[in-house]
């Protein structure tokens, strides 16, 4: 995401990089290239024009003509600003006092709104909430088939009646359904629409007054650019939205809607889609979605997937063998796999400080290799997967042959397994911990 915007602001900031001092003027020439940037980038261009204003106005003042390292300071000040301009801080999803909370999910059709109905609910669900989708999209073919797909891949129940029911009624049968059921959370798919229609409108304005939401969340396609942000503007007049999703962001290459929607509509973003995957949502935070685009790297997101995904009970027992040097391919399976279930390399890495999209562009990503692995070793027998030194020549031939792969495969993993079980126990007993400690803490992976 982002990929065009980010390279051609570190072009821009190279304009102060290769200066030791700087003057006003060296700052207006370097602003320009910014907002040039920004308007390829399609940016709205009033939010341009506020935002140049701002950074220049506070990169022209003594806390950059006076710095030590004003190139920097600069990048500070544009990196703030980008922060503020997207909300400042996290906009958290709101949860009524007296359940259920009733969530209210609009959009245009090809947005992603059901899809990401779909996503929401059962991230609410992994945080031990109890939730329910309503079909109210009663007009377009299959759409209540397509939220009963949905519901059924994340586990949480759908309501839905026949097609020819009205929408308003089916929104007030579900909250009923859900009183009745102990659903603390009701999520409203509604009826989306090629374009803005004042019919479907009012249907949206009735069935907010008959259910009263706690969260009308507007899902706008993030490759629409300015569109998306022209529509979220109409929504939120005619709805008061309180919230926006900005799905397909790991396709836009520019990032307009994300950077303009706030300023156009004085609304939030909330939450960010990205990726086809049903857990492919990620709660928005500005400041770190402005590190990401100077390319700055978002490692506290990199740490949250690493927490969600990794499971606590199997660290522990793994800690528990590194300390008597028993780590083996079980081991070294279980832990390519919950690296696996974190996302693709490419994104995990482009959370990386100091790793640029224009750097990951031409990069070989072999997604296969983890299927391989896994191949490989379940081809093993449990014997074999417990003590590597017994896979000899011909064992390796029925391994190779199990799992599909050649020996020179199956060769290059026990490899590389020996290598990673030598580095495990240079961190195994006491003296691991002060071998850590003079690596930062930080463990390669």
């Amino acid at each position: 995401m982002f990929e065009n915007l980010q390279e051609k602001l570190n072009n821009a900031f190279k304009k102060f990089k290769n200066k030791g001092t700087l003057t006003e003027k060296d700052v207006k020439e370097g602003m320009r290239a910014v907002k040039l940037a920004l308007l390829e980038a399609d940016v709205n261009f009033k939010v341009v024009r506020e935002f140049i204003s701002k950074v220049t106005e506070r990169a022209v003042g003594s806390e950059v003509l006076e710095s030590l390292m004003p190139a920097q300071q600069v990048i500070k000040i544009v990196n703030e600003e980008l922060t503020a301009l997207m909300g400042g801080t996290q906009a958290k999803l709101q949860i009524d006092s007296k359940p259920p909370t009733v969530i209210m999910m609009v959009g245009l059709q090809g947005a992603g709104k059901t899809t990401h109905t779909g996503k929401l609910a059962a991230m609410m669900k992994k945080q031990g909430k109890n939730p329910v989708l309503v079909a109210c999209d009663v007009y377009r073919p299959a759409a209540i088939k397509q939220l009963q797909i949905v519901g059924e891949k994340v586990g949480v129940p759908v309501y839905a009646e026949t097609e020819k029911q009205n929408p308003v009624k089916i929104a007030k049968n579900g909250l009923a359904y859900a009183i009745k059921n102990g659903h603390d959370m009701v999520f409203i798919d509604t009826a989306g629409r090629l374009q803005i229609d004042e019919a479907m409108m009012e249907e949206l304005v009735e069935i907010k007054e008959q259910v009263e939401p706690i969260e009308i969340l507007l899902t706008i396609d993030a490759m629409a650019g300015q569109d998306a942000v022209n529509v979220a503007s109409t929504f939120n007049e005619k709805l008061d939205i309180t919230g926006v999703i900005v799905t397909k962001l790991d396709g836009d290459t520019r990032g307009g809607a994300a950077l303009s929607v706030k300023y156009v509509t004085g609304k939030p973003i909330k939450f960010i889609g990205t990726g086809e995957k049903m857990d492919a949502i990620e709660p928005f935070y500005p400041d770190r979605m402005a590190s990401r685009i100077l390319g700055m790297g978002d490692v506290l997101s990199l740490i949250e997937k690493a927490e969600q995904n990794f499971d606590m009970k199997k660290a522990a027992e793994l800690e528990e063998k590194l300390r008597k040097s028993r780590f083996t391919l079980t081991d070294y399976l279980d832990q390519m796999t919950q690296l696996k279930n974190m996302g693709s390399l490419e994104s995990l890495l482009g959370m990386m400080p100091g790793v640029s999209q224009s750097s990951l562009k031409d990069a070989n990503f072999d997604e296969n290799i983890i299927k391989k692995t896994e191949a490989i070793i379940l081809s093993m027998t449990p014997a074999e997967r417990e003590k590597p030194d017994l896979i000899n020549y011909s064992r390796k031939m029925r391994i190779a042959k199990g799992s599909g792969t050649t020996i020179e495969e199956v060769n290059r993993l026990l490899k590389q397994f020996e290598q990673t079980n030598k580095l495990m126990k240079q961190f195994a007993g006491p003296k691991g911990a002060k071998k850590l400690a003079k690596l930062g803490g930080k463990m390669p992976f």
